[in-house]
């Protein structure tokens, strides 16, 4: 109800900026907050709740959008680490500024056939870069970016869950990720509303 209202209010000045903070708060730190290990929430929760990171959610990819179990980027396991190599498109907060990265995400890959893992890959991880801003035709206060891992390094223990269990984590996170755009929705047509009575 919170994330809703929130949404609605901020989309009626700001459709960009709303789409922004969504991303950032429930897509990514209440995603994780639900779905990681205490020590993932200790190490970046308070980061995220102080401004200090900028995270998001990466799973749309060129060649499959969302279908999660369509995914072409991989996470192989070698010791303990995995290597992801992929490429995601149309990333909320990717791009902070042309040309830097966003500072951590949730990033959904294939560990096997159909078997969807979720990690937290952060910036600076050998491997792991930003591609280019999207040239987008509306909400352009609202950056989106490419991102490229290229046999990205991300330890084992940045994993969020067991193998496998990015499919749950990413449809449980879409469901309130997918009621708070149609709040947005309901603050732009508020606002277009109330500009056209004023009009």
């Amino acid at each position: 109800v919170a994330a809703v209202q929130v949404c609605e209010a901020l989309s009626t000045a700001d459709p960009g900026f709303a789409l922004s903070v969504l991303a950032h708060s429930i897509l990514f730190a209440h995603n994780l907050s639900v779905n990681g290990s205490s020590l993932q929430r200790k190490h970046v929760l308070p980061r995220a709740a102080n401004g200090e990171w900028i995270g998001g959610l990466c799973m749309t990819e060129p060649a499959v959008g969302t279908d999660v179990l369509a995914l072409k980027t991989t996470a192989r396991r070698d010791g303990d680490v995995f290597r992801l190599t992929g490429t995601k498109t149309f990333i909320t907060n990717g791009g902070v500024s042309d040309p830097d990265l966003g500072d951590c995400f949730i990033v959904y890959a294939a560990t096997a056939p159909k078997t969807i893992s979720s990690f937290l890959v952060e910036k600076g991880m050998p491997g792991f870069r930003f591609g280019a801003h999207e040239k987008k035709m509306g909400i352009r206060a609202c950056p989106a970016a490419a991102l490229l891992f290229d046999d990205a390094v991300v330890p084992a223990a940045n994993r969020l869950g067991a193998e496998g269990d990015g499919y749950r984590i990413a449809l449980s996170s879409l469901a309130e990720g997918r009621i708070s755009i149609a709040a947005a929705c309901v603050g732009i047509a508020r606002s277009a509303l109330e500009q056209a009575a004023a009009y």
